[in-house]
């Protein structure tokens, strides 16, 4: 997957090309969210595609977005009051949340850091959505191996102790409640 993070403006023509599924994926992360949130940590926030969706779907959200790139938080702050630049490695604002949610970015980390973004957000949220490739016997992204990361989406499952909740080639939407 290509870097689009210093085209903000550009950046949904790209995705939608690169991922075909792109807006399924972003559908069926919403749709898997367990309950209404009232307060949510986006990681990864980008454009704040995903922000604009759960907050249709959830109006009475309160949303805040992270992203380790300036350009995008600059285009992300045209829409939401709070989005921060960081990174998903950092440490987390402070909780607790009702929902963190994360689509196409987690992919980024490596293993270990996966893991100890996982540990972060059990112990300050109710729930977990991820939405994101995945390692699988249908590839349709491309992967660059210096910049990519996917696990499968039952090792995703597993160390989030949640569930896979939707599944199409290399996509994945996976679930946790706490």
């Amino acid at each position: 997957m290509g870097q689009f993070h210093s085209k903000p403006e550009t950046y949904l023509e790209q995705i939608r090309a690169e991922v075909p599924r792109y807006d399924e994926l972003q559908e069926q992360a919403i749709a898997a969210i367990p309950s209404p949130p009232k307060r949510v940590l986006e990681l990864g926030m980008g454009t704040g595609e995903t922000t604009r969706r759960l907050i249709e779907a959830y109006p009475d959200a309160w949303v805040i977005g992270l992203d380790a790139s300036a350009d995008m938080v600059f285009r992300a702050r045209e829409m939401y009051d709070d989005v921060q630049l960081a990174r998903m490695e950092d440490p987390l604002p402070e909780g607790p949340w009702d929902l963190v949610i994360s689509v196409l970015s987690i992919h980024h980390l490596p293993s270990d850091q996966k893991k100890n973004l996982f540990r972060q957000v059990r112990a300050h949220a109710k729930a977990f959505v991820i939405g994101d490739v995945v390692k699988a016997d249908s590839e349709v992204m491309p992967i660059d191996p210096s910049y990519d990361f996917p696990e499968t989406a039952s090792d995703l499952a597993a160390w989030t102790g949640g569930e896979i909740a939707w599944e199409q080639d290399d996509l994945a939407v996976v679930r946790a409640v706490y």
